[in-house]
């Protein structure tokens, strides 16, 4: 391998913040990428910041899907997408201002993280990064 041609990253992270419960037709299109993503066998993260957050409390992509004819919830979505390996992070300040004390995440968000952690994967070679 030349050093003109180096190797194509293998790493995908996604950062959802405008895809908000309130318009969740908004939210299929990153899901259906990051599915894709794993097709082609990159690591996938999402992370949710903002009122996107709201996605991984409990009970709130259960009640809510995409379309009218309601085919498949947004939960179901990030079930398969737990089951393909994808890590779902909550930010940390998001979590703080959109997520009230009571709320319990769903069991397949990997956790919580800074916004540094996003910005790092922007800056990361292997890595490449989109915004929704």
């Amino acid at each position: 391998m030349s050093r003109n041609n180096p190797p194509a990253p293998e790493n995908l992270a996604f950062l959802i913040w405008a895809a908000t419960p309130d318009h969740p037709e908004l939210i299929t299109t990153p899901l259906v990428h990051a599915l894709a993503a794993r097709a082609l066998d990159c690591q996938v993260e999402i992370h949710f910041a903002g009122p996107a957050a709201r996605w991984l409390v409990e009970g709130i992509a259960a009640n809510s899907y995409a379309t009218p004819t309601r085919e498949k919830s947004i939960l179901a979505f990030l079930r398969e997408l737990a089951a393909e390996d994808v890590q779902l992070l909550i930010c940390s300040m998001a979590r703080e201002a959109w997520i009230k004390p009571e709320e319990k995440l769903i069991a397949e968000c990997h956790g919580a993280v800074g916004a540094t952690a996003f910005v790092a994967r922007t800056l990361e070679q292997s890595w490449r990064t989109a915004v929704y």
